[in-house]
Order: structure tokens, then sequence, then C-alpha cells
């Protein structure tokens, strides 16, 4: 399975990005997926999940949407109003069965394959 994460840039405050991630090695249409960003000089944070239902950070909720293509198995982020403190590396994840549970929804340990990161940068 790979994960491969792609739609960053340099945008300033207020504009928008769309992040892709194209999964290949099988299909996922029906698995859990998420995104995560990390900042520098911290730690990786929940940012999305898709299953079905989708699951927002507070921080992003009403600003960030996920969403999935199954037919060309890719998993998007379109990212609005985007803020300084929006910038960080953005990670896809996969999360194959045992699906976790949904108390565990929002950990990095829930998901079993991530992509490499794509750079987001706001500035403002």
């Amino acid at each position: 399975v790979q994960l491969q994460a792609s739609g960053g840039g340099l945008v300033q405050a207020g504009d928008s990005l769309r992040l892709s991630c194209a999964v290949s090695g099988g299909t996922f249409s029906r698995y859990p997926m998420g995104w995560f960003r990390q900042a520098p000089g911290k730690e990786r944070e929940f940012v999305a999940r898709i299953a079905g239902v989708t699951t927002y950070a507070d921080s992003v909720k009403g600003r960030f949407t996920i969403s999935r293509d199954n037919a060309k198995n890719t998993l998007y982020l379109q990212m609005n109003s985007l803020k300084p403190e929006d910038t960080a590396v953005y990670y896809c994840a996969l999360d194959v069965p045992p699906f976790a549970i949904l108390s565990s929804w929002r950990r990095q340990t829930a998901y079993d394959y991530w992509g490499q990161g794509t750079q987001v940068t706001v500035s403002s």
C-alpha cells in the first residue's frame, strides 16, 4: 500500500488549497482515511477523518472539507480561508481492518499507512 500526498504550496492568508492523496496497492473505498498535520516544533495533530461520516478538528471545522473519489482511489482536503497557523506538513493516512474505534479516531495510532507529507505554508 502506498499513499502519495500532493497539492501543498505557499499561499496568502484567506486563500484556498486542495490537497490530494492518491492510494495505490489495492481498493480502499470502504476504508476510513484521515488527514493530520505537523507544524514546526509541534506534535502531529488530527485534522479530519472520513469513514462514511466526517469528523474534523475544531480548529478547521467550517473551513476544511475532507472528501474522497472512490473511482480514483483518491482522498482530498479542501482548505478554505487559510490562516498562518495552518502552516504545517500535511499527511494523509489509511485505516485498515480491524478499524479503529470511535474514541481513537483522532490518534495517529488509529492509522496503519501514511503518505510522505506535503508542505502548506500560509503567509500573513
